[in-house]
């Protein structure tokens, strides 16, 4: 995505590190099904982990409010 074709980056657009490039560059050279079968174990850990982050950050909130609740009484 070169901005010399006029393309222009998404907003939340982040570079990728010189790892993951490596490791992409690596995978591509593999056959379709085995980059498909590499795609999904990442896309399903990314979902993972944004599953337990969003519970992690629930459970603090809660225990925020039963604190608050704690010294109310």
């Amino acid at each position: 995505m070169g901005t010399s074709l006029g393309l222009s980056k998404p907003p939340n657009f982040q570079a990728m590190t010189e790892l993951l490039e490596r490791a992409l560059s690596e995978i591509s050279k593999l056959p379709e099904n085995e980059q498909d079968a590499l795609a999904s174990v990442i896309l399903q850990e990314m979902a993972a982990e944004k599953k337990w982050s969003k519970m992690f950050e629930q459970s603090q909130d809660l225990l925020a409010d039963m604190a608050q609740e704690a010294e109310e009484e």
